[in-house]
């Protein structure tokens, strides 16, 4: 089976979710044996949003460009100071010197406890074709957070170059075919029958139907 490895950048709660896949072989950068860098991931305005009212782990409108701004000022500055106090624990300045050399610096694998979960790790990534396909599956889909779907792009590209009849076929198969539950298969052979079908006819919730009726007019 043809695999792949891959060195990889990504903000850590980034990495907490694509860690989550089993089948690959992953390297993190250890922050218990080196220090990291100061490099954090902050959105942008058009990507920040109010929660979901209909999906936990969703977002939904974008927040106004005034309320967006607050966020970014937010991030960038928590970010910023939780590094400052990083090295500070470590006694250490960026470029690994001693500060203060009557005092010892705190252990790296304490000291990493104070930064955000947008800082910046890193691993090399080795997985095979197939299960390429599976994450890919996952993480291109509209429902799949933003910043780990923006990966999961270039990953796409990435497959592209790599074995593009693959990419083709699993393009055209499994990217962008449409699934239908069981119920969701009766409700369109109703309406294939030539039925009016409403949402309180069927077994599926409001949520269900909204994705139903929304695949059947893409």
């Amino acid at each position: 089976m043809a695999e792949i490895k891959l060195h990889v950048k990504m903000p850590i709660f980034v990495a907490r979710q694509w860690f989550r896949h089993r089948m690959a072989s992953i390297n993190e950068y250890s922050a218990r044996y080196s220090v990291l860098d100061r490099e954090f991931y902050v959105p942008s305005d058009a990507s920040l949003a109010v929660q979901s009212v209909e999906n936990r782990q969703g977002r939904g409108r974008v927040l106004a460009p005034s309320d967006a701004q607050r966020v970014i000022d937010l991030l960038r500055q928590d970010a910023e100071r939780n590094y400052d106090h990083y090295l500070e624990m470590l006694n250490q300045d960026e470029a690994g010197e001693t500060v203060d050399s009557n005092r010892a610096g705190l252990a790296r694998e304490l000291a990493r406890i104070n930064l955000t979960l947008g800082v910046y790790t890193q691993c090399y990534w080795k997985i095979d074709l197939h299960n390429l396909m599976s994450f890919l599956s996952l993480r291109c889909d509209p429902h799949a957070q933003y910043e780990i779907r923006a990966y999961a792009d270039i990953l796409l590209d990435i497959m592209k170059k790599w074995v593009p009849l693959t990419h083709q076929a699993f393009q055209e198969h499994r990217l962008h075919a449409i699934t239908f539950s069981a119920e969701a298969l009766k409700a369109l052979r109703r309406m294939l029958a030539g039925e009016q079908v409403t949402q309180p006819e069927t077994s599926m919730s409001a949520r269900e139907w909204k994705e139903f009726m929304k695949a059947l007019q893409t």
